[in-house]
């Protein structure tokens, strides 16, 4: 079993983070497939076909980005709105082509894991602020498998203090 990672970082070569997380699944592309967004599309339009037919090759998937904004990045949206089509996706005459496959998100935020709570500064938890793409992928009748999270990048940008994010990175990507 692979699994398919999209990577949608529009500053992917600043991002300590994701390089040293993209460097460890490397070390086994037999298990893992990663997809730069910003790298095949760097004018931001979309091959749909292509990617359709890429996501019906696999049946995990990890969805990787920077959280900032409280959202995701633009392409992401972008790709979520182009790609997953009626008649494809979902609707009456669908074929729900990523029904029942396995997806869960990767996540680096730059905020303090306490400041999303509802006595932090935002108020609101991360998994709350991520409940759009939660429904997203069950109204696709994906199997959403929740969230990996890297948090407080801003405070603590130490080499030795990300690496420790490695091991649970690798294994959230595993359960999925």
């Amino acid at each position: 079993m692979r699994t398919l990672v999209i990577l949608i970082h529009p500053n992917f070569g600043e991002s300590i983070v994701n390089k040293l997380w993209l460097k460890e699944l490397e070390q086994s592309p037999e298990r893992y497939f990663i997809h730069n967004l910003h790298s095949e599309y760097p004018d931001g339009i979309l091959d749909i076909q292509k990617e359709q037919e890429l996501i019906e090759s696999y049946d995990h998937i990890v969805f990787q980005f920077p959280f900032y904004w409280f959202n995701c990045p633009p392409l992401f949206k972008t790709w979520l709105d182009e790609v997953l089509t009626y008649g494809w996706a979902y609707g009456s005459q669908s074929g729900y082509k990523m029904s029942n496959k396995k997806i869960g998100l990767a996540i680096t935020a730059g905020i303090d894991e306490q400041e999303y709570s509802a006595d932090g500064k935002y108020k609101y938890t991360l998994e709350q602020l991520l409940a759009p793409f939660e429904v997203t992928f069950n109204y696709i009748k994906a199997d959403y498998q929740g969230f990996y999270a890297y948090y407080g990048i801003e405070q603590d940008s130490s080499v030795e203090t990300i690496k420790n994010s490695v091991i649970p990175y690798v294994q959230f990507i595993e359960t999925i």
